[in-house]
């Protein structure tokens, strides 16, 4: 496990690199990026991006969308995969926001998991970007990083690996550093291969250190 002093470290090396730290998925509202997290499952963001452009611009209100059933949805966002339970789940989301929470995308980790389709990572990504609340949003490029840096050892569980970041992570900064993961495991710390000799954090990462130059011994 690493200690709250050495996260610091971890956490401005990041910002250092990447200075501007923002979701990469399109939305104006809040709404809007809760129905863009459940068709991200299993999808790219980019991909995510372009469908959401044609499904919002049909269906431009939370009204508009939850009134136009899990069929028409289907049919637009097809292209981002499960269309079925992901048109099911933004029909159920929909139509729950306007019922129970008058319109408005709730703040509470409680009342967020309520919603149909939506999990702990689609709820602290809510709480972070929309509230600016802390939290930690363990998608798989946090995971993986989190794993080669050492904050948690062979372990995918992504609320065990939330809850270590909690632990150490400074709160005001748990957003950011997971949204820097998202940037950082894309080109550096990839699913295929860490490119540690290029990488910000190498002798700071468990992995990283592994790859530097072995030192000789002084005869």
């Amino acid at each position: 496990m690493r200690t709250k002093a050495d996260t610091r470290q971890i956490v401005e090396r990041l910002k250092q690199e990447y200075p501007i730290s923002e979701c990469s998925l399109t939305y104006e509202d809040a709404w809007q990026l809760l129905v863009s997290v459940r068709l991200s499952a299993q999808c790219t963001d980019a991909r995510v991006n372009v469908v959401t452009k044609e499904l919002f611009a049909k269906y431009p209100t939370l009204e508009s969308l939850a009134a136009a059933g899990p069929d028409a949805i289907e049919a637009i966002i097809k292209p981002c995969g499960l269309g079925k339970s992901k048109a099911r789940d933004l029909y159920g989301m929909t139509n729950m926001l306007l019922k129970e929470y008058g319109g408005k995308v709730p703040s509470s980790m409680e009342d967020l998991l309520k919603l149909p389709g939506v999990g702990r990572k689609s709820a602290n990504l809510i709480r972070g970007d929309i509230f600016h609340l802390p939290a930690v949003v363990a998608d798989t490029h946090c995971i993986r990083m989190a794993n080669r840096i050492g904050f948690v050892n062979d372990d995918k569980d992504p609320v065990h690996v939330e809850k270590a970041l909690v632990k150490v992570l400074p709160p005001e900064e748990s957003n950011d550093f997971c949204h820097r993961c998202v940037m950082h495991g894309r080109v550096v710390c990839t699913a295929r291969k860490a490119y540690c000799e290029k990488c910000c954090l190498q002798e700071l990462c468990r992995t990283g250190r592994k790859t530097l130059p072995q030192k000789e011994d002084a005869e």
